[in-house]
């Protein structure tokens, strides 16, 4: 009874603030979500998805669903409190209509509708609006159901009431339903990317325990998919799906949920038998993949708590022997997650936080409780402890090797390999490296290439797999020491972007088994030790032809058995030519399928799903067996066109 004497937040017309229009939008939409491209597309339903997950942090809503129908219109619902319908004193309109139609125009931006809401990363649902073609938003509040459509931006119709509330599409009394379809005149391709999508959400469910989201893609008349997300672990759930080996390093993992003032704290993780560290972050449900202030309170608290473990097991006894941030850090898989009142984040992409109140109340709240949490658990702390020292001893050992190595003048002035050939232009903007299996190919490519702005590196055999591999090992292997003297940029504690020689670095290797291993091996290369590259957007590969296709002096090719038959349907009882590797073609051939920018196909190398390539890279490259094994055994019946 007592807590119905408790004043609730208000959410009315009032409490909806505008703070500028929405004319810009269309004309210069890149600057609102991102790009027109994939992510762009994407941005807008994460924007409508954002709003209801705020209503869900707010303890309001409980279930979400969310639509992805034939034509590719996105339906998005959720049983919170509906936006406010009656009208807005300072626009003169429904607040429906302001939100919609106001760029920045929300319960979030004054007020006390929202404590914490990640809506503020984003532009909001007005640009969603303003980009769509068509965008019906339904709203069921105070016993009643209404509804408004518009297209680009613009009302269709004025606010109706279409019924009440016991007819809305909802779970109960209030709710809120937005449907919109992209406007294909601003972006290129509309059709949405289903594994995308389920991975985002996934996320956001594991970050908003409790809240149940359900997803329906009908796009397949003939094999809808359905859906179903509910964590009620929350981030223990999440960090569990982090960490499924067989024999984890702790016997229970580290988990810690506490407020400090405003701000909440939710910190889960847990030591593994591998050497690869994973760090998700998060403010108020958004990603943060450069970090921020809350990972700084986090890095510090965990480092000092296993120093201040190991001095009292009488592990390390000075400060000289403290353990580093790496050294603690290593194998270690953790989630940081704070909500907090309007967060301060740095840069346009908003990918780090910067409230520098985030630092201290994720160091507090870690040191004490994962101190507790290693006293309590004395075996799990030895565990760990012991682990820390043995990485630390092997660091020292590696920097010893790869110092002496350096000494030995391994890359020692920085002269261009004599299997180089280099272009003649010196605008890295303009110039390509090539990276060519075989010597026979590279000959071919040497012969074909432009030669003003086209570099070929040809490399003989498969490079060292780095996955397994420590630093002086991998610089001392000759052919990735040619390579990281070409690409200009040293490695390691080196390693500098500004000095890349080529902004198009394009790995072109046979189409067959042993070509897709080079280009495997390459890509955990830059992976692993050049993944700015890969994050700048340098890395390609080369699509060359699998079939040369000629009747008379007619010749086309094929880039798969798809365009071999469509080619094929036009040009019957044609010469097929299956091509085994680049070096059966001649250097106008590969100039003319593979080089020429006029004509080839170049695929860039993304990290659109950096946790997801991580777990790939070290399942299929790792010195782990059975996590290998088992993929292949999954996945081995889907494989087609092995070559023998």
């Amino acid at each position: 009874m007592a807590e119905d004497k408790v004043k609730k937040p208000s959410y009315g017309a009032k409490d909806i603030f505008v703070l500028e229009g929405l004319d810009p939008v269309r004309k210069r939409p890149g600057m609102y979500i991102g790009s027109t491209g994939v992510d762009g597309l994407h941005h807008l339903v994460w924007e409508v998805l954002n709003n209801s997950i705020d209503e869900a942090m707010a303890g309001y809503a409980k279930n979400i669903v969310m639509e992805i129908l034939p034509d590719d219109t996105i339906a998005i619902k959720d049983d919170g409190r509906g936006i406010p319908v009656e009208t807005h004193a300072q626009t003169g309109v429904s607040a429906l209509e302001t939100v919609l139609t106001k760029l920045h125009a929300g319960g979030k931006f004054g007020g006390e509708s929202y404590k914490v809401s990640g809506g503020l990363h984003g532009v909001g649902v007005s640009v969603v609006n303003a980009l769509s073609v068509k965008c019906v938003v339904q709203v069921s509040r105070e016993g009643s159901l209404y509804e408004q459509e518009y297209s680009c931006g613009i009302p269709k119709t004025k606010i109706k009431k279409v019924g009440s509330s016991s007819k809305a599409p909802f779970w109960g009394t209030t709710g809120t339903r937005v449907l919109f379809r992209a406007d294909g005149t601003i972006f290129p391709d509309t059709k949405y990317d289903l594994h995308k999508i389920l991975h985002y959400v996934r996320q956001q469910a594991y970050l908003t325990k409790g809240i149940n989201i359900e997803i329906s893609d009908t796009r397949k008349e003939d094999a809808p998919t359905y859906y179903n997300f509910y964590f009620d672990g929350g981030l223990k759930s999440f960090i569990k799906s982090l960490t499924d080996e067989p024999t984890p390093l702790q016997s229970e993992q580290f988990y810690v949920e506490k407020a400090v003032g405003p701000i909440s704290v939710e910190v889960a993780c847990t030591y593994t038998n591998t050497l690869d560290t994973k760090e998700l972050s998060f403010a108020n449900n958004i990603h943060t993949p450069e970090g921020g202030t809350h990972v700084t309170g986090f890095r510090s608290a965990i480092t000092r708590v296993v120093n201040d473990v190991a001095r009292a097991k009488n592990a390390i006894k000075s400060a000289e022997e403290n353990l580093t941030g790496d050294d603690v850090r290593d194998g270690l898989v953790s989630i940081i997650s704070v909500k907090l009142p309007e967060p301060q984040f740095e840069g346009q992409t908003k990918s780090k936080l910067g409230t520098t109140e985030a630092r201290a109340a994720v160091e507090t709240v870690v040191a004490e409780a994962f101190k507790d949490f290693l006293e309590r658990n004395d075996d799990d702390a030895r565990k760990i402890v012991a682990r820390c020292l043995l990485i630390a001893k092997a660091r020292k050992a590696a920097k010893a090797a790869k110092d002496t190595v350096l000494r030995k003048g391994v890359l020692e002035g920085l002269t261009l390999p004599g299997k180089l050939a280099d272009c003649s232009s010196k605008h890295p903007a303009e110039s390509e490296l090539f990276i060519v299996e075989g010597d026979s190919a590279g000959g071919s490519a040497k012969m074909g290439r432009d030669r003003r702005t086209q570099a070929i590196l040809p490399l003989r055999g498969k490079i060292l797999n780095v996955e397994k591999a420590r630093m002086d090992k991998i610089i001392a292997f000759q052919e990735i020491k040619f390579l990281v003297i070409a690409l200009g940029t040293a490695i390691a504690e080196s390693f500098d972007i500004s000095k890349l020689r080529y902004h198009k670095i394009v790995i072109m290797t046979d189409a067959d088994v042993d070509g897709a291993h080079i280009r495997t091996l390459l890509l955990t290369l830059f992976y692993r030790h050049f993944e700015p590259l890969i994050a700048g957007g340098y890395i390609y590969i080369a699509q060359p032809p699998l079939y040369k296709i000629n009747k008379g002096k007619t010749v086309q090719y094929a880039y798969d058995d798809a365009d071999k038959d469509r080619i094929l349907k036009t040009m019957p009882e044609a010469n097929v030519q299956r091509y085994k590797g680049l070096g059966e073609m001649n250097p106008e051939q590969l100039w003319e399928t593979t080089m020429d920018p006029a004509n080839r196909i170049l695929q860039q190398v993304t990290v659109a799903d950096a946790e997801d390539a991580n777990k790939l890279f070290d399942i299929l490259m790792g010195s782990e067996v059975e996590p290998r094994k088992h993929f292949i055994q999954t996945h081995a019946l889907s494989v087609k066109n092995i070559d023998t």
